[in-house]
């Protein structure tokens, strides 16, 4: 069985300006080599607060199926 959870999803438009990485509590986001911020979905919960906070509008939550243990 698989359950669905949401999961942020960054566009290649991603400046790295860092305002994602400041607001996400789970320490999820990371901006990578200077050109564009990375989510590590192992840590992202889907809250949203990163979406709520570029200031580019990018960042939109996703539903991401994972297998079930």
């Amino acid at each position: 069985m698989a359950n669905i959870k949401k999961n942020a999803c960054i566009g290649k438009e991603c400046v790295a300006c860092g305002t994602c990485v400041k607001y996400c509590k789970r320490g999820a986001i990371a901006v990578h080599k200077g050109v564009r911020a990375v989510v590590d979905s192992a840590l992202c919960v889907g809250c949203g607060l990163c979406e709520k906070a570029c200031p580019a509008g990018i960042i939109k939550n996703v539903e991401k199926e994972e297998e079930s243990k």
